[in-house]
Parts: structure tokens; sequence; C-alpha cells
């Protein structure tokens, strides 16, 4: 029998506000409070309950028993608060798929803040793995065999850190390798040419022999699920698996999760119905990514391919992982002659004010931790568990017993640096317009930022942020620049009053 794997990508961006932890009301979601309410209502909710009826019979499916997935880690904290009998029913899954498929649990992790780790530095990409990791021990109580890279984008040292974390596999789009050998053969260039069917062997540059394996998807049959309407009927769906399958022993696909349900009305019924009735009957083996690997080791060697200026690949940018920098021409819409050549200096604001919290940090940091960075690492477990000591952890950290202020301002400083990982969500910089919610979402969290900042009696960061705020343009005349839209409604009217002089440097840049 052909193995089938059907991966989700279930990810929403964090919605919650800053300072209060809450989603404030998102218009165009309603009827619904916000996204992820919509969200939960069309998706995530009803695949943990999907009916599949015969003429002879009726069942309950939850899908995410059938299907490898994975869920961004804020995503899942909010489920965990707001929709627990739903967040259960995820994690039960696992635990139900680990029992089906020889000890793998169809659940994998997910790089923590939805940063495109590419352009991450060392340290950052080092914690968004590790956070979510961590993220992952924590909920499914086992260790993870994966983490699913966000947009898929890869470079080396990205999956050098997975080996690091001594992961077993790693999922890309097939566009992302670049050359690949068999056996005792030669390189050859992938040129479309990888075999979606098998795993490939990614070796580490340093000649230990330590190795990562890589799956590449099936591109073609994705797309059709997430945008040519593949999911009309689940007889078509599982057409579509045995033409994309023949001569294969493994197909699989992977596309947002989000597609079975809030994309398309249904589509969470028909993956039911094409995964626990149809896909069997016509010869397919559901199944997984860890337990094919164990029947099916990896062998012939891959090499990603390096993207424009090196910078690595993803799956949503024909430039690499230029979306996420430049406007490199990947938009969602907009109006006749917009652009996006506000991405650029929305990443250069964000990455000065990163450098310099980094600076802070390690400087103020040094002086009451022993390893900052270590402490910050290990600052998942507050995150995870708020009823964590705050005092237990900083006696493990600190140089010596901190007095209560100093622990205020240690504390403050693992804040600021949460914050600052934030600021990188990728979903800042994909859609067309800088005045988006999401684009928003980050600068609140550069807002937040800069006030512990302020809070601790650093010098202030604000005017320089600003300036290179103020480079990048809003397509719509009314917003101006990046500095107004921050301004207007990132940055809470307590903090602006507090800075009034600063306010100017945006009327300067224009």
């Amino acid at each position: 029998m052909t193995a089938l794997i059907i991966h989700g990508h279930f990810y929403q961006p964090p919605r919650e506000d800053p300072w209060t932890g809450e989603v404030a009301p998102e218009p165009g979601a309603e009827p619904y409070h916000d996204w992820n309410e919509r969200i939960y209502a069309e998706c995530y909710e009803p695949n943990t309950r999907a009916k599949v009826v015969t003429p002879t019979s009726e069942q309950t499916v939850n899908n995410y028993e059938n299907i490898s997935f994975n869920f961004g880690p804020t995503l899942l904290s909010w489920l965990e608060r707001k929709h627990r009998d739903t967040y259960q029913s995820i994690l039960a899954a696992d635990r139900q798929s680990a029992i089906k498929r020889s000890g793998h649990g169809n659940a994998i992790a997910q790089a923590y803040g939805h940063a495109i780790l590419p352009l991450a530095n060392d340290r950052d990409r080092e914690t968004q793995v590790h956070w979510g990791l961590a993220d992952f021990r924590y909920r499914f109580r086992r260790e993870p065999e994966s983490l699913w890279l966000p947009e898929t984008a890869c470079d080396d040292k990205t999956l050098e850190v997975l080996i690091a974390h001594g992961l077993r596999f790693v999922i890309l789009a097939p566009n992302q390798a670049g050359s690949f050998r068999e056996p005792g053969g030669d390189w050859q260039p992938a040129n479309d040419r990888i075999d979606t069917g098998r795993a490939y062997r990614y070796l580490h540059r340093d000649g230990s022999g330590r190795s990562i394996a890589l799956f590449f998807y099936n591109g073609p049959a994705a797309r059709a699920i997430a945008f040519e309407k593949a999911l009309a009927s689940s007889e078509s769906l599982v057409n579509l698996f045995q033409q994309s399958s023949v001569g294969q022993s493994m197909f699989d696909v992977a596309t947002d999760g989000e597609t079975y349900g809030h994309h398309f009305k249904f589509g969470d019924l028909c993956l039911a119905h094409a995964l626990e009735l149809e896909a069997p009957a016509a010869g397919f083996r559901v199944t997984n990514y860890g337990e094919f690997l164990d029947e099916n080791p990896a062998e012939a060697e891959v090499r990603p391919a390096p993207g424009r200026e090196a910078k690595g690949t993803s799956w949503s940018c024909a430039h690499g992982v230029a979306r996420w920098e430049d406007d490199c021409g990947c938009h969602t819409g907009g109006a006749d002659g917009w652009n996006q050549a506000w991405r650029r200096p929305l990443r250069e604001a964000l990455n000065f004010l990163r450098d310099e919290a980094a600076r802070q940090f390690e400087s103020v940091g040094g002086d009451l931790l022993k390893d900052p960075w270590r402490a910050r690492n290990d600052s998942i477990s507050l995150i995870l568990d708020q009823q964590r000591s705050r005092e237990e952890f900083l006696d493990q950290h600190a140089h010596i017993s901190l007095s209560k202020t100093d622990q205020m301002r240690a504390l403050m400083l693992l804040e600021m640096q949460r914050n600052s990982l934030l600021m990188f969500t990728s979903c800042g910089w994909f859609f067309s317009e800088i005045s988006g919610i999401e684009t928003i979402q980050v600068m609140k969290y550069a807002a937040r930022v800069l006030e512990l900042s302020d809070m601790l009696g650093l010098p202030s960061l604000r005017r320089e942020f600003l300036g290179v705020l103020a480079e990048a343009k809003s397509n719509r005349v009314e917003m101006g620049t990046g500095a107004d839209i921050y301004l207007r409604f990132a940055e809470p009217a307590a903090i602006a009053s507090q800075h009034m002089d600063d306010a100017s440097v945006t009327f300067e840049k224009k």
C-alpha cells in the first residue's frame, strides 16, 4: 500500500495586546469577536468532530488523528485559555496516533514566534527553536521528532540548529531542494527532479556525519488543495492522490491547516471522508513521517537551494525569503500602483531595536544573571507555567541572591526580550500594506520593548527607531509613514505623552 501523509500547518499570528494579554475586537472577523474566534469556529474545532456519513453508518472523526500536524505555540496557548475542550482533543489525537503508528505521534513542534529563521541572528534562531521544542514537550508530554519551519524558510544554519537539537526530519517544499546524489553517485541539480515520495539526508557541514532527513512534499497536489478547489469532493481528492503518486511508495502534501474548513467550507468533512474511508479503499495507508522514516530510512543526500543572495528559501516566496525584507514582487493584492518598499525599513527598524535591546540586556542583565542568554532560553518555563516561582527561577540564574528591586529588573529584562522575539512574527511582512493589523501587531511588540527599556532607566531608543521607521511609506496616503502608523495605532497614548518631542521625527522624515 502507498503511504499517505497529509500535513496541516495550523497557525495564526499572536493577536494579544502586549499590555493586557487580551485580543481586541478585529473588524472583518464578524460576526465573531476576532479572527482567532472565527477560524476556531470554522476550522480548529470542526476538525475535532467531523461527521463521516455513509448509507449504512455514521461516525465522528477527529481529523488530527489522521494527519500530520503542527500548531503554533502562541495559537495553542490561546486555545488552552479560550477553548480547552478543543485543545485537549488536539493533544488526545497525538496520543491516539502514536498508539496507531508505532509510537510516532502526528504532532510536530514549530519555531516559537513564527519568525523567518534564515533572517534571524544566531541567538534569536536558537531561542526560537529552543522555545518551540520546550513548548511542545510541555504540551504533548513527549520528545518532538521534527519542527515546522515558519513559511518552511530554510538555510544551512537553520538545518544545523535542528540537527544540534537532535531532530529527525523536516518538511520542505520541492523548490527548496538544490542538488542531490544517490549513494556513491555524483551531485546533480534538483531542477524539479526531486523525488517527493522519499526522504533525503542532509549532512551537517562540520563533517561530523550528523544528519537530518528532509521530506519534500508534492507541490502541484498541495497547490490544488490550497488554491484549486481539490476539496470540492473527497472522491476527487483521492483521485488526485492516486494520479500524483504513481510509482511512489509514499505520497505527501503540506498546506496551511486552515485550508480544511476556513479557506474552504466543508474542507474538514472532505478530509475526514477521504482519510477515513476513501483513501484506504483506494490502496493508501494513512500514516505520518516518523513511522514512514522508520520503515524507509533516508539514503540519498540533498543540499538545500541557496535562494536569492544565498539567504535561504521558503514555500511562499519565489525569491527565497525576500518577501520578509524587501519589495520582491510577492504580495496579497492591494490597489494598482501599490508596492511593498515599506518592508525593508520596517525590518531595519526592528533589527535596530533588537540589537540595541540585546546590548542593554547583555549589559544590565550581565550584572544580575550568570548567563543572560541562557536565562532567556530557560525563561520559556515562566511563559508556559505562570504559577512557577519567579524567585526560584532567578535563584538558579542569578550571580547572588537578588533584592526585590533587582528581581523585578531581571524579569523586566526577560519580558523585554520576549517582546523583541515576537516583533519578528512573519505576518508583519507578508501582506500588501504596512497599516494592516498584522504589521501593527509587530509594532506593538516594539512599543512594549521601548516602554520596558524606559522603565528600566536605560537610554531611550525611541527617537532613532522612529527615524528608521519613518522611511517606510504607506500605500494609503492618509496613513503617512511607518512612524505615523506606529504613533497612531501601536503605541499607547500614555507612552506617547512621555515622548512628545520625539513625535516630530516622523514629520521631519516625510
